[in-house]
C-alpha cells in the first residue's frame, strides 16, 4: 500500500473514532466529570502518553525559533480547541455537535485565502454563506434532548472550536516538514496541559470518583488513548502526506459515524433542523472546496 493510500486509511480511522467519540463523551460529562475537568484529565493523560513514548524515539533538537509556533498550535490545536469543543458538546447533542465539525475544511479554506491574501471565487463566497446559515439555524433552533439544556449556546463552542481547530491545521503544517512528529507534539501537548491547567483544575478535583462506575473509567479511558493519542498520530502522519484540506474533509464523514452510533444506543435523534442544516452546510462545503480544472491538477 502507498504511502498516500495509508495516509488516506489512517484519516478514515480518525473520523470513525471522532464520531463515536461524539457520544462516549456525552456519557462522562457533565453527569460524573465537567467539561473543563474532563480536557484537563483527557491533556494531562495525553502529555503522559506523548513524553513516554517520545523517549523511545529518534531525538532531535527544536529550533528556539520555532517555539512560538508550537505555543501557538497548543492554543489552537489544544486548549483553546477542546476547551471549547468539550463544553460545547457538554450543552448539546452528539449529532448537532458532529455536523457543525462538518464546517472545519470550509474554515481552513476562508483562514488560508485570508491569511495568503488569495481572492475568493464567487462560489467560495455562496458555500460560506450557506454554511454559515446552516450553523446559524443549529444555533437558534437547535433543539436539545435529553441532558443537553443549552443547545444554542452549546453549538456555538462547537463551532468556535472548528474555527481554532482550523487555524491549528495551518500552523502546524511547517512543523511537520521540519520535524518528526513525537517531537513537537509532545511540547504541544506539555504547553496545552499548562494553558488548560487554570480552567480544568476545580473541575477535576471536585470529582467524587468512588461512585464513578467502572464503565465511565473505561470511556474516560478511550477519550484519553483512542481519541487523543492515537488520533493526534494518525492525523499526524496523515497530514506529512495530505494537504491540511484534504485531511479537513475527512471531518465530512464524522456526522455520519457519529449519527449511526447515537441513535442505534438511543442517545440522540434526527429532526428536520439537524436534517435542513446538515444539507446547507454540506452544500457550503461542496461549493467552497470545489476546485478549478488548473489547482486539481497540481494537487494530486
Amino acid at each position: 500500500m502507498s504511502k498516500r493510500n495509508l495516509a488516506l486509511l489512517g484519516a478514515t480511522i480518525v473520523s470513525i473514532i471522532y464520531g463515536v467519540t461524539f457520544t462516549i463523551a456525552k456519557d462522562v460529562m457533565p453527569a460524573y466529570i465537567d467539561a473543563f475537568g474532563f480536557i484537563l484529565l483527557r491533556v494531562g493523560g495525553s502529555v503522559l502518553l506523548f513524553w513516554g513514548t517520545w523517549l523511545f524515539m529518534p531525538k532531535e533538537k527544536i529550533a528556539l525559533n520555532d517555539f512560538p509556533r508550537i505555543i501557538a498550535a497548543a492554543f489552537f490545536g489544544v486548549a483553546f480547541n477542546m476547551l471549547t469543543f468539550f463544553k460545547g458538546l457538554s450543552l448539546t447533542s452528539p449529532i448537532s455537535a458532529a455536523v457543525i465539525m462538518v464546517s472545519t475544511p470550509m474554515i481552513v479554506l476562508v483562514l488560508s485565502a485570508l491569511l495568503m491574501k488569495e481572492r475568493m471565487k464567487k462560489s467560495m463566497v455562496i458555500g460560506i454563506l450557506l454554511g454559515l446559515l446552516g450553523t446559524a439555524f443549529l444555533i437558534l433552533y437547535g433543539k436539545s434532548i435529553g441532558n443537553a439544556p443549552h443547545a444554542g449556546l452549546g453549538n456555538f463552542l462547537v463551532l468556535v472550536n472548528a474555527i481554532s481547530y482550523g487555524f491549528y491545521l495551518i500552523i502546524v503544517k511547517k512543523l511537520m516538514h521540519t520535524y518528526h512528529a513525537f517531537t513537537f507534539v509532545k511540547w504541544i501537548y506539555l504547553f496545552g496541559f499548562v494553558m488548560v491547567l487554570p480552567f480544568g483544575w476545580n473541575e477535576f478535583s471536585a470529582v467524587n470518583w468512588a461512585i464513578v462506575p467502572e464503565a465511565i473509567y473505561w470511556k474516560i479511558g478511550f477519550v484519553v488513548v483512542i481519541s487523543t493519542f492515537l488520533t493526534y498520530l494518525l492525523n499526524l502522519l496523515s497530514m506529512k502526506e495530505l494537504k491540511p484540506t484534504t485531511v479537513a474533509v475527512f471531518i465530512y464523514l464524522q456526522p455520519f459515524f457519529a449519527t449511526v452510533f447515537a441513535i442505534g444506543l438511543g442517545k440522540d435523534s434526527l429532526n428536520l433542523v439537524k436534517i435542513g442544516a446538515a444539507v446547507l452546510i454540506f452544500s457550503g462545503v461542496y461549493l467552497v472546496t470545489q476546485k478549478s480544472p488548473n489547482t486539481q491538477n497540481q494537487d494530486q
